[in-house]
């Protein structure tokens, strides 16, 4: 089956949010995260990241920062580490657009986040790790034990959407896209199942 791509003029002079909105990667409604927590907007990057042209416009500007950064002395980096699902096609660009590998850690069969198919950490490698969407970290977190306990050093996060709430810390500096205000709640305290709103959950993930 073939594909059209979205028309040629939306790649250029286009900033992240407009990317997302017209790929149709931006949601709103009640919906139920992969962190538990709740919200009013979703993110489903993966209607973005088909588009590889939007792709490579949409994390452009991260890549840029990063190589500012890296040749500032500010920063170094090895390779370009995304946790499966969301991460792959976003490490796979950042890496390109960087120069470096880029690859994968995946769940295996109990759910737990591991590193396999072959690829391999360097004791002492420098690793971005890289998302489609940073709500908690919760994922890159359990990336990044994996890879430490390889010997691997996390340098810094990167991402298309930062949607914490405000205040949120990471352990990691974060390179994101865009920012994006959204509602962002625990189940407890969710404003939209005070109103009745049943929740959906679009995402991959199994709580």
């Amino acid at each position: 089956m073939r594909f059209n791509p979205l028309p040629r003029y939306i790649v250029f002079m286009k900033d992240t949010i407009s990317l997302l909105k017209e790929s149709g990667a931006m949601l709103e409604g009640h919906f139920l995260l992969s962190s538990g927590r709740h919200s009013d907007r979703y993110f489903q990057c993966a209607r973005l990241l088909q588009y590889p042209d939007q792709t490579a416009e949409a994390l452009a500007g991260v890549a840029e920062r990063l190589k500012a950064d890296i040749g500032a002395g500010k920063l170094a980096v090895d390779a370009v580490v995304g946790p499966a699902m969301g991460g792959i096609i976003v490490a796979y660009e950042l890496a390109r657009q960087l120069g470096l590998p880029g690859f994968f850690t995946e769940r295996d069969d109990t759910g737990a986040m591991t590193l396999r198919r072959g690829f391999e950490i360097t004791p002492g490698a420098r690793i971005l790790i890289a998302e489609d969407v940073v709500t908690t970290g919760k994922s890159s977190g359990e990336s990044a034990a994996v890879l430490e306990v390889l010997g691997a050093k996390i340098c810094a996060l990167a991402c298309v959407v930062d949607r914490r709430a405000a205040g949120f810390p990471l352990l990691w500096p974060l390179y994101a896209a865009c920012r994006v205000e959204a509602g962002n709640w625990e189940q407890e305290t969710c404003e939209l199942c005070k109103k009745g709103i049943p929740a959906v959950k679009p995402g991959s993930r199994k709580q």
